[in-house]
């Protein structure tokens, strides 16, 4: 367990190529201040660099939320001119940090707010039946206008407008987070954690040059033009394949059997 940040737990598992984050501020109930927002950006690119590392798991301490978003009981430290604002989802978001290794995030109780951060640039989203997922913005008289961004990504137009729009009047069940596509799989908080780590270690199995590829290719396809994309796409194949193939053929022949979802 790497210690090394004040909000932040690092643990990495060399035999499964899985490295956990874990959010680590319970009492605020997880919300990120200005050092947990440049620790992450730390964190993403330590794992980045790791070459033992092949996949993710992002969850948080405590039972009671996933993430408040933003810890509005301290200043963020804005510079004066608004100009020089800055996002702080430029410094939670691992594709930000160009860390192309897949991110399965793991949410529990509540998630509101900038927390959105977090899922909206997760590769894999799973949350336990407790989880509710709301975004208290207009509630407080803000705008909500960043991440909005990135859930319409997942979940379309119309659910990102009601769960903006909806402020603390509306809680987005964890069934309904299933229903929507805001999350792909629900289970007992007591499984959340160890689900994660099974999903990310599966992944991790693979050719990490093959499942790196695929996660830069697919992300970066959303923002170009959809031809733009598939030439894009082809030249990562022509790049990655034979990277990925070399490291298949040094791996012991998988005797997984494939299950139902």
């Amino acid at each position: 367990m790497n210690t090394g940040y004040e909000t932040l737990l690092l643990d990495v598992d060399a035999a499964d190529h899985v490295a956990t984050i874990t959010l680590n501020r319970p009492a605020q109930l997880n919300a990120f201040n200005r050092t947990m927002c440049e620790e992450m950006a730390k964190v993403w690119r330590q794992v980045k660099r790791d070459d033992t590392v092949h996949a993710v798991v992002l969850r948080a301490a405590g039972e009671r939320a996933f993430s408040a978003g933003l810890d509005i009981t301290t200043s963020y430290g804005q510079p004066d001119n608004i100009w020089n604002h800055e996002d702080p989802g430029e410094l939670l978001s691992p594709k930000w940090q160009k860390m192309w290794k897949p991110v399965v995030c793991a949410v529990q109780g509540m998630c509101t707010a900038g927390a959105y951060y977090f899922l909206n640039e997760a590769d894999v989203v799973i949350c336990s039946d407790d989880a509710t997922f709301f975004d208290s913005h207009v509630s407080a008289g803000l705008v909500c206008a960043l991440e909005p961004i990135g859930l319409m990504r997942r979940v379309g137009l119309g659910e990102t407008l009601r769960i903006a729009l909806m402020g603390n009047d509306e809680r987005v069940s964890a069934d309904t987070a299933l229903r929507i596509g805001l999350v792909s799989e629900v289970v007992a908080p007591q499984s959340l954690w160890a689900r994660a780590h099974e999903i990310a270690a599966t992944i991790a199995a693979k050719p990490p040059s093959a499942t790196q590829g695929t996660v830069k290719a697919i992300w970066e396809s959303l923002d170009k033009p959809y031809r733009a994309a598939m030439e894009q796409g082809l030249i990562y194949t022509r790049l990655g394949n034979p990277l990925g193939k070399a490291e298949l053929a040094n791996q012991p022949k998988s005797t997984r059997r494939p299950k139902l979802r």
